[in-house]
C-alpha cells in the first residue's frame, strides 16, 4: 500500500499538483456558464471514494475524466432546462456609449465569434496557452497527446482568429 491514492499525505499531493489545471482546463473548454469550482472538487471527491481502485499513475486521468463527464452532464441538464423554459429576453441596449467603448464590445464579439469558430482541441489548446501562459509542453501532458500537436492546434487556431478578425493583420 506503497504511495496509495488513499494516503492523505499522497493525495493531498494530487490535489496540489492537478486541481488548478483542471480547474482551467474546465474554464477553457466549457466557459464561466457552469459552476467550474463545484466540478473540480466533485471529481476529487469520487478520487477520494475510488482511491483503492485507482493507482496513482491513473489518477490524474482519473480527476481530469471524471470532471470532464460531470461537465457533459450538466450540459446536457441545461438543455433539458432551456428546452424547456425558451423564453427570449428583451435586448438591453442603448445608442449613448462612447465610440470607443461600442468599438471595444464589436471587438469582443468578433473574438468570441472567432473562438467558437474554433474545434474543442483548438480552443482549448490556444486559451491554455495564450490567456493561462501554459507552455506547449504543459498542454501536451495535460491533454495527453504531444507537443507537435499541440503546436499544431495553436498555430491552426491563431491562424484561424486572424483571418476572422482584419484588425489583428
Amino acid at each position: 500500500m506503497n504511495n496509495s491514492v488513499c494516503e492523505e499525505k499522497v493525495y493531498a499531493g494530487i490535489y496540489k499538483d492537478y486541481s488548478k489545471d483542471l480547474h482551467n482546463y474546465l474554464y477553457y473548454k466549457y466557459g464561466d456558464q457552469f459552476d467550474v469550482n463545484d466540478k473540480v472538487q466533485e471529481a476529487f471527491i469520487k478520487l477520494w471514494d475510488k482511491c483503492k481502485e485507482v493507482s496513482l499513475e491513473k489518477a490524474k486521468g482519473f480527476v481530469f475524466m471524471v470532471a470532464k463527464n460531470m461537465m457533459l452532464n450538466e450540459i446536457k441538464h441545461q438543455k433539458v432546462v432551456l428546452k424547456h423554459q425558451q423564453q427570449s429576453k428583451p435586448k438591453d441596449y442603448t445608442n449613448e456609449n462612447p465610440e470607443f467603448l461600442l468599438e471595444k464590445e464589436q471587438f469582443y464579439q468578433k473574438y468570441q465569434r472567432a473562438l467558437s469558430k474554433l474545434s474543442e482541441e483548438q480552443r482549448t489548446a490556444f486559451l491554455l496557452n495564450k490567456v493561462e501562459g501554459k507552455k506547449h509542453q504543459e498542454i501536451a501532458d495535460m491533454l495527453n497527446i504531444t507537443k507537435k500537436v499541440v503546436e499544431y492546434r495553436i498555430y491552426s487556431a491563431f491562424k484561424l482568429i486572424k483571418e476572422e478578425i482584419k484588425e489583428l493583420k
